[in-house]
């Protein structure tokens, strides 16, 4: 079994680094709350060790995975006296699994490989129920014989497995994926509080979606949770807004207009001021609500 590391042990990180070392893996743990390294590593004895740093954490592993919340604490994680770069041995691969800026991962994958250390960007999706189930969906920038010798550490945590190309060009992908998934939210919300107000039962409105060229895997999973109001986190307002954000910068970085994604940022600004920030992405669905005066709820 490998020498694993692990950081970050949040709604994602925690089940991911629980599958890690359900199958077998030795696994380093270090979190900012180290109490939840210290709960994880108590269910794996034998196999979880929690240590003081990331330093730490990269100098007792061969291949490290972390998944953070924003560039910033990616490159916490990353550098400084602490960082994981400063405790990587040579031939070490470092995975990011957090949503970042792809110019970050860029610079970042060029400082690994002065040093001898080989990074992978990789992004994933299925919120929270994929990584419970590991069942996310990874994509995956960098040096392509690097990713196929880590291929069967992700295993325990994916189930599709996308090599995107050279570095970075994961963290694009995932950009790419939330792009359009946060604008079909809000197309969802503009239809719903349109139907509901006009007096659409809003479950029978779901069946002809469900049943017509409008049909949508993410409308499919998140309206229940609306009818029902219940926008408990499977991935929050706030790091939604944060990937759209990541979207426009790299769109002005390569001349690309997003005027849609724009307007959803904005969107997703007045959710976030209005006290959502915290729920899921489906609570975006409050501020159509309020303006209309309309809640879309069972009948």
């Amino acid at each position: 079994m490998a020498n694993l590391g692990f950081i970050g042990l949040g709604i994602m990180g925690y089940p991911m680094a629980r599958h890690l070392l359900a199958a077998g893996h030795n696994v380093a743990l270090w979190s900012h709350t180290i109490a939840k390294a210290q709960q994880l590593a108590g269910e794996f004895p034998d196999k979880a060790t929690v240590v003081a740093s990331p330093k730490d954490l990269a100098a007792a592993s061969d291949t490290v995975f972390f998944i953070v919340g924003d560039t910033a604490m990616s490159q916490a994680v990353m550098f400084g006296d602490a960082g994981l770069l400063a405790g990587a041995k040579p031939g070490t691969v470092i995975v990011d699994a957090s949503t970042v800026a792809p110019s970050y991962s860029l610079s970042t994958s060029k400082a690994c490989s002065e040093k001898g250390v080989h990074y992978l960007d990789a992004p994933c999706t299925g919120s929270k129920p994929g990584a419970e189930k590991g069942a996310l969906t990874f994509m995956i920038g960098g040096d392509k014989t690097v990713f196929e010798k880590t291929k069967p550490f992700f295993e325990p945590m994916g189930k599709n497995l996308y090599y995107c190309g050279g570095a970075s060009l994961g963290m694009h992908a995932k950009l790419t994926q939330n792009l359009i998934l946060s604008n079909i939210l809000q197309a969802f919300n503009e239809g719903m509080v349109l139907a509901t107000k006009a007096g659409m039962d809003p479950q029978l409105m779901l069946e002809v979606l469900e049943n017509s060229a409008a049909k949508s895997g993410l409308i499919a999973f998140k309206a229940p949770y609306v009818f029902k109001r219940d926008f408990s986190t499977n991935f929050s307002v706030k790091w939604m807004h944060k990937d759209i954000g990541l979207m426009l910068d790299s769109a002005r970085q390569q001349n690309v207009p997003l005027p849609l994604t724009a307007l959803t940022h904005q969107l997703f600004q007045v959710a976030i001021s209005s006290g959502y920030g915290e729920e899921d992405i489906c609570a975006t669905i409050k501020v159509l609500e309020g303006m209309a005066g309309v809640k879309v709820e069972k009948y």
